[in-house]
């Protein structure tokens, strides 16, 4: 006892020695870095979320100007709502290889100038060709930090998945809306061209570079290593063997072509039904605005059931009811179906949510979110289109409206397989 008494006597400083003060500013100086590390990363994350959608909904709150003026037909305005969900499947896939090789952190800063570079050529580019390419590069951008965003989360707040999840919901729904409502107005305010009224949005994803700049070079040496350690201690699951990552990629599919539709042709829907634009816009805006409180509260609801089942039924009831009365009585009971559809579109976060819950490894949120949304967004690419061909060959909505409810069915039933509680590491 005296020997190990004079060891620890010799081996540690004492209480107030220069050894053990100096160790403690050396901790205190580590901290101050990771603080501000991690308060860049919200800011960061909340700033491309923001930036995710705008470049979509601007275009659904405008989509009859811009028709009119690059001349393009029902049909091809359906191809354009499609251009989203086909961009977001080709380039995601990408994702997680740009992210090994370069960082997240890069790959998202490359993401939000694509972005910003797109919107800002979108709209002055000339003819619909090059409105569709200067979408299509806005797109990508969009796609690759879609796909990173809960790769990002998962690293960084590896025990906050559901809160953070929900922040950056939340922000994405933010962004949507304002984008939803205020295109209309801000365009009239600027001089009435829908061009204009389009490119403004590049200021935006112009200010979600700059944090992004700083994270670039935090290629997270230690995040990657401990994902090394990871890869190491347990072989990569296979996605495709995985039942639950396909049932995750149908519910996202699913849900992505309603969303898609929605934020396409809803304008469309109430201006035929004889709102007027700017109402339509607004009623655009009240759908996307309702997942700004549900954004946040349904992931923290979610992380802590053991299955997600539930939650997955009682958005689908609220989708087949929104439909049901947009089907039957689209003006009179415009602002209920409005909210009814906002409160459906967020199995969006939940589907994040569940991503990030189904595999143990930041590695394997990683594999599954492309898998899942790259997948999906394929499932998702037939709807839009599909909507404009039904609508410009019927002359009406009652088609696309019913085709929109048909959907619902599936979703739930997929969506309540990928709830369940299992990870994709059990599976493979």
């Amino acid at each position: 006892m005296q020997d190990e008494t004079r060891t620890q006597t010799l081996t540690e400083p004492p209480a107030h020695s220069p050894a053990l003060t100096d160790r403690t500013a050396v901790v205190a100086a580590d901290r101050r870095p990771a603080i501000w590390l991690t308060r860049l990363v919200i800011v960061g994350i909340v700033l491309a979320a923001l930036n995710l959608r705008p470049a979509i909904t601007s275009l659904g709150a405008l989509l009859e100007e811009a028709r009119v003026g690059l001349h393009m037909s029902g049909s091809v305005a359906g191809v354009l709502t499609s251009v989203p969900p086909l961009c977001f499947a080709i380039f995601g896939i990408a994702a997680p290889r740009l992210a090994r090789r370069f960082g997240p952190g890069a790959v998202v800063c490359a993401g939000m100038a694509a972005i910003a570079t797109g919107l800002l050529i979108r709209p002055f580019a000339g003819g619909t060709a090059g409105f569709l390419a200067a979408s299509a590069l806005a797109l990508m951008g969009i796609a690759v930090s879609n796909v990173l965003m809960p790769v990002i989360v998962k690293r960084y707040f590896p025990d906050r998945v559901g809160s953070m999840t929900g922040l950056y919901s939340m922000a994405l729904a933010l962004g949507t809306s304002v984008a939803a409502a205020a295109t209309v107005p801000m365009t009239a305010a600027l001089g009435g061209s829908w061009r204009v009224g389009l490119g403004i949005w590049a200021l935006l994803a112009v200010l979600a570079v700059l944090p992004w700049i700083g994270l670039a070079r935090d290629r997270g040496a230690a995040a990657r290593s401990t994902l090394a350690a990871q890869a190491q201690d347990s072989p990569a699951p296979r996605i495709t063997r995985s039942p639950t990552a396909w049932a995750l990629a149908c519910f996202f599919g699913l849900q992505a072509t309603g969303a898609y539709i929605t934020m396409g042709w809803m304008p469309q829907i109430f201006r035929d039904a004889g709102v007027p634009a700017g109402t339509a816009g607004v009623l655009l805006a009240v759908t996307m605005v309702m997942g700004v409180p549900l954004a946040f509260v349904i992931p923290r609801l979610a992380t802590r059931m053991r299955t997600q089942g539930p939650i997955v039924v009682a958005l689908g009831l609220c989708g087949l009811t929104g439909y049901t009365g947009l089907l039957f009585a689209p003006a009179a009971g415009a602002w209920a179906w409005a909210l009814l559809l906002g409160i459906s579109n967020c199995s969006f976060p939940l589907a994040l949510t569940m991503i990030g819950m189904r595999s143990r490894t930041g590695a394997g949120v990683g594999r599954l979110s492309a898998f899942a949304q790259s997948t999906g967004y394929l499932i998702s690419i037939p709807g839009p289109l599909l909507v404009g061909v039904l609508y410009q060959h019927s002359g009406g909505w009652e088609l696309p409206i019913a085709l929109m409810a048909g959907l619902i069915v599936p979703q739930m039933a997929v969506g309540v397989l990928a709830g369940r509680d299992r990870t994709i590491e059990d599976e493979c």
